[in-house]
């Protein structure tokens, strides 16, 4: 189980009053291939009312928020806040990544940085298994603490992610489609690592890696993205 469960679970804002619910909640199913004789099941239902309870709790603080705002625009940004991504980034946040029970594949594809998917089921698992142990305002203050912070950013970029605005910039300035190509592949074949470039036309504007090429291209678009920010214009 968590190699410091008390401590990990501190990093929650909130105790579990069954600690079995927790466990389930961090067993994907990988493990229990590997570990038949595990006593919990894996997390898929958990996962399946995390999400339900995610959105509701999405939903209703974006519709408090936005009293201006048109159910597309609130709908984009809902989806922006509870996409993969970024409930990969919150499991990371919080520690997930390293206390989440999978197979040893898996985890090798987590410890190189991949696995959101996963990463991103458990912290909805995360919300069920707190919404039936401690209620919908402790999972609520859990979603509004480590998921709700990003609104900011979220509306800064209209809903959108790196690579759309990219190309967003790149046909306004330049009248151009932006691409992406594999400048290098390494690694073994369970933890290949892609090495990707973003052009303009024939031009390099970025360089990208991760263990896959949408990873690969968003982390180019990305950098490109932040360069921009700062100052250095296109």
């Amino acid at each position: 189980m968590p190699k410091e469960f008390d401590k990990f679970e501190g990093k929650l804002g909130f105790s579990f009053q069954n600690k079995d619910l927790f466990k389930e909640a961090l067993t994907h199913r990988s493990y229990l291939n590997e570990n038949p004789s595990w006593p919990f099941k894996n997390n898929e239902r958990l996962e399946f009312l995390g999400d339900a309870v995610l959105e509701l709790v999405a939903t209703e603080e974006l519709f408090n928020n936005f009293p201006n705002k048109n159910e597309g625009e609130l709908t984009v940004y809902r989806a922006a806040l509870v996409n993969t991504k970024m409930l990969g980034r919150v499991a990371k946040d919080i520690g997930l990544d390293i206390e989440i029970l999978v197979s040893k594949g898996e985890s090798y594809e987590i410890a190189g940085g991949g696995g959101e998917a996963i990463l991103a089921d458990t912290v909805e698992a995360v919300i069920g298994a707190a919404y039936l142990d401690n209620g919908y305002d402790v999972a609520k203050k859990f979603i509004r603490r480590f998921i709700m912070t990003s609104l900011n950013e979220v509306v800064r970029n209209g809903g959108k992610d790196a690579k759309s605005l990219i190309q967003e910039i790149s046909q306004e300035n330049h009248g151009l489609t932006p691409t992406y190509k594999v400048l290098e592949e390494s690694g073994p074949a369970h933890e290949r690592i892609f090495k990707v470039g973003l052009y303009f036309g024939g031009e390099l504007k970025s360089e990208g890696s991760g263990n896959s090429k949408q990873n690969a291209e968003l982390q180019a678009a990305e950098k490109l993205l932040s360069e921009i920010k700062s100052g250095n214009l296109l």
